[in-house]
């Protein structure tokens, strides 16, 4: 049973940074589809960023912009977001995903990812 377990939430000023991690355990190997997910108070989960680790592909929302950045060590089996000039909008309960694909998959759904990590809270104040 893939384990995930997100760190590196907190508060900051908007116009600042944070890196978020998620570090996966219980398998051999761990899913190739690995996502960053975040939800807001009376809002949907909205993706942020997928990263397909077999095929070195990314993608990102919109709302990003150029400004997150996601990663992966193989060798620890983790998973970063990168975060800077973040907005007070960019407030949220964070959560990563995982998931076996195949091929140049970049699955951007909710339903897709079968394991999730326990969220971590992002505050940006203005």
């Amino acid at each position: 049973q893939v384990q995930l377990v997100e760190s590196g939430g907190g508060t900051v000023q908007a116009g600042g940074s944070l890196r978020l991690s998620c570090a996966a355990s219980g398998v051999t190997y761990v899913p190739n589809c690995r996502a960053w997910f975040r939800q807001a108070p009376g809002k949907e989960r909205e993706g942020v960023a997928v990263i397909n680790t077999a095929e070195r592909l990314t993608y990102y929302g919109d709302f990003v912009k150029g400004r997150f950045t996601i990663s992966q060590d193989g060798a620890k089996n983790t998973m970063y977001l990168q975060m800077n000039s973040l907005k007070p909008e960019d407030t949220a309960m964070y959560y990563c995903a995982a998931a076996y694909c195949g091929g140049s998959a970049l699955p951007r759904q909710v339903g897709t990812y079968n394991y999730w990590g326990q969220g971590t809270q992002v505050t940006v104040s203005s």
